[in-house]
């Protein structure tokens, strides 16, 4: 980071660099400010003691946050997709997007940047499975399932949260008054303090946290095995491109003309050092070692292997 940059510069650079995450966080931000529009316009169009504010916001919120009764679900199903977008509170809001960037960057400098949106909406969709699990599963909530019903990214950053801590459990960062900590460590203790808080008044909130939470580890773990599957297929692909075997060969066109059969050869052979240097490298040092480029050579090449 330039810190002779302007915070102007800074935040478009994050933007360009990280368009993703920065979606992520401009939708938040927006969908916030969309809420305090309608609160305020629910508290200038009521008499004084009335708490337009809130009435206005009660409907808003029942149309767009996710309910714990699956019938109401099906009466909105698109509510598993906007709850996780809304935050009331200005203060819920920071510290979701503060994680959410944090963690986030981190994901992204190990993962093609994209996948930060399939790991974002898993998430959610996990968390809102698991606040609705909670409601119709457990007799604690039988009385208020049918008005129950929650908003927030939390579900979402936490997915992002512990699916970077089981990619990179060893990536250290530095906390103010503590010093460096491996993001493992802090992973497992915001899950445990999910957990220790589900007495609190905010129980079915904090079942969707620790639903996100699984499906981050999961969406890891997953994807891990994809990799290895792919890494066996590349190494098939390896044996069979020997030059002990013998296939025909394919014209490629560039800059016009097609290549000749020494000029496509050579091409091929050279892709292939490039792919072996990266799965040795995988072996030496694990996926997690490989940067950006060899990722997405590591990608490209497995769907054509």
């Amino acid at each position: 980071m330039n810190y002779n940059q302007s915070a102007g510069e800074r935040l478009r650079s994050m933007v360009q660099m990280k368009p993703a995450l920065s979606q992520l966080i401009i939708a938040n931000v927006m969908i916030w400010f969309l809420i305090q529009l309608v609160k305020l316009a629910g508290a200038l169009s009521q008499p004084p003691g009335t708490q337009g504010d809130l009435m206005f916001l009660n409907v808003a919120i029942d149309w767009i946050g996710v309910p714990a009764s699956f019938p109401n679900l099906v009466l909105k199903p698109w509510t598993i997709i906007t709850y996780m977008f809304v935050q009331e509170d200005f203060w819920h809001l920071f510290f979701n997007l503060i994680w959410l960037f944090w963690f986030g960057k981190i994901f992204m400098e190990f993962m093609p940047g994209r996948k930060i949106y399939t790991i974002y909406f898993i998430g959610g969709i996990a968390g809102a499975l698991a606040f609705m699990g909670a409601y119709n599963i457990f007799p604690l909530f039988q009385n208020s399932i049918q008005n129950a019903t929650t908003i927030g990214a939390s579900a979402s950053v936490l997915a992002i949260t512990i699916a970077t801590a089981v990619l990179v459990p060893d990536y250290t960062v530095q906390l103010m008054f503590v010093g460096p900590v491996k993001i493992k460590y802090i992973a497992i203790f915001t899950v445990i303090l999910d957990i220790l808080m589900i007495r609190s008044g905010n129980a079915g909130g904090h079942f969707a946290h620790i639903g996100g939470a699984i499906s981050g580890a999961l969406f890891i773990l997953f994807i891990r095995k994809d990799i290895a599957s792919r890494i066996g297929l590349l190494r098939l692909g390896s044996i069979l491109s020997s030059p002990f075997i013998r296939k025909p060969l394919r014209t490629v066109h560039s800059k016009g003309r097609p290549l000749t059969d020494e000029e496509y050869n050579k091409q091929k052979v050279l892709k292939q050092q490039k792919i072996d240097h990266i799965l040795d490298k995988i072996s030496r040092s694990g996926y997690t070692s490989l940067s950006s480029e060899e990722k997405e050579i590591l990608f490209n090449s497995s769907k054509n292997a």
